[in-house]
């Protein structure tokens, strides 16, 4: 029987040929996750279900720091603590606070391989289908199953077949494909589905965009998304796992619950307007909306791609009187590859502040949030109430945008500027 990525992943998972959907079977799990923010409940927890019994594999289970950092109070601060004792007692896997966002780090360090099953903390795991890991956000309770077993059961998703044609125009990208998709889809339109991205503009889209765009699957309620194996992806695994990477292709005749089609050829660059990443509208509908932020950064848009889009927009330019403009590197190696271009310059010169490799404002927890009343722009991936402060308003945007927008102080076209 023809097999989709995902049935192909959890049949390897679960020794089995083929799997159906619907399907629920006993996995392999091949990492477990916890983040400074929600890990210790995890410790707390596991250590009530299981007293001091041992990881099943310690070297599968990682601890990442990339919310608060460094610590803001003395709560953050102890639990930050707890967690080093538990990585030190377990032999658990500790990225400190110099690293960033758990799921990049572990991807450029190398413990990321294509059928991996992966189970985190974070809702948006699911970006690690970018190098075909089954990567997905799970609960305290079953992050703690598998962590004592090694094993988590899953249920087979059906999976949605999305492709997409055409090449970008000047200064848009992946985050206005994706925005432009959840607008169509909207935030509830793949509950529990597996989608693959396929296509010539997929083909040719490098290891960030691809990133960009898995990333938000979560948005769409999704439990994980691909995009095919190109040639620059498996370089980069090659490089930073130290062997060969498998191929993750569906087979051909492999069945899909739906199909869709977009055209990325007059893609103009995109807006989710508040309160909801599908309250979606193309730029020019919203030129000259006052903000008083732009944030340039997050799991979403924190790739050293991401940042040098942003700078070239800024370049020779400085931000608007009375616009704050907050940068943040996905992790050090995006933050040493941008310091090593010259972007740090650029984005200094231009009246930006940059702060340190981690989440940064994809919540409330970072320097940074928002006053009531605030409207800032932002290439994060959310922007329901309260997301970075209580009557503040977010606009979901791309860096390109997110860059221009800065310069005028007000949501701008960056193919204007």
């Amino acid at each position: 029987m023809p097999q989709t990525v995902i049935q192909k992943i959890i049949a390897r998972a679960a020794s089995k040929r083929t799997v159906d959907v619907g399907d629920k079977l006993w996995c392999k799990v091949d990492l477990s996750v916890m983040r400074d923010f929600g890990g210790p409940n995890v410790i707390l927890d596991y250590k009530e279900a299981f007293g001091d019994r041992p990881l099943a594999h310690p070297k599968k289970v990682a601890i990442t720091f990339d919310l608060h950092l460094p610590a803001r109070d003395t709560t953050v601060a102890t639990n930050q603590r707890a967690l080093r004792d538990f990585a030190k007692a377990s032999g658990a896997m500790l990225f400190d606070i110099e690293t960033g966002v758990g799921q990049h780090n572990l991807l450029e360090e190398g413990y990321i391989h294509p059928y991996d099953v992966i189970v985190g903390t974070d809702s948006h795991m699911n970006l690690l289908g970018a190098v075909g890991a089954f990567a997905t956000g799970t609960g305290t309770t079953d992050l703690v199953a598998s962590m004592a077993t090694g094993k988590l059961w899953f249920r087979v998703p059906d999976t949605h077949l999305y492709t997409v044609t055409g090449r970008f125009g000047r200064r848009v990208g992946a985050k206005d494909l994706i925005l432009r998709i959840l607008g169509d889809i909207r935030t509830e339109g793949l509950l529990y589905k597996a989608v693959e991205f396929e296509g010539p503009t997929i083909d040719r889209m490098d290891l960030s965009g691809r990133i960009t765009l898995l990333s938000m699957v979560t948005e769409m309620s999704g439990k994980i998304g691909f995009t095919p194996p190109g040639e620059e992806v498996m370089e980069f695994l090659r490089k930073r796992t130290g062997r060969a990477p498998r191929r993750w292709d569906a087979d051909p005749g492999a069945t899909y619950e739906a199909r869709r089609e977009w055209s990325v050829k007059d893609l103009p660059p995109m807006v989710a307007k508040p309160h909801s990443p599908d309250n979606v509208a193309p730029v020019d509908t919203l030129k000259g909306v006052h903000i008083d932020q732009s944030f340039i950064g997050s799991c979403t848009n924190g790739r050293f791609e991401d940042l040098k889009a942003a700078a070239d927009v800024l370049r020779g330019e400085t931000v608007a009187k009375g616009t704050r403009l907050i940068v943040t590197p996905a992790t050090i190696h995006v933050a040493r590859q941008a310091l090593a271009a010259g972007l740090y310059r650029v984005f200094m010169d231009a009246g930006a502040v940059i702060t340190n490799q981690s989440c940064a404002l994809c919540t409330i927890g970072h320097p940074g949030v928002l006053a009531p009343k605030d409207v800032t722009v932002s290439t994060s991936n959310r922007n329901f109430p309260g997301k970075i402060g209580k009557g503040g308003e977010v606009y979901l945007v791309s860096p390109q945008t997110a860059a221009a927008s800065a310069i005028y102080g007000e949501i701008t076209d960056p193919r204007g500027v």
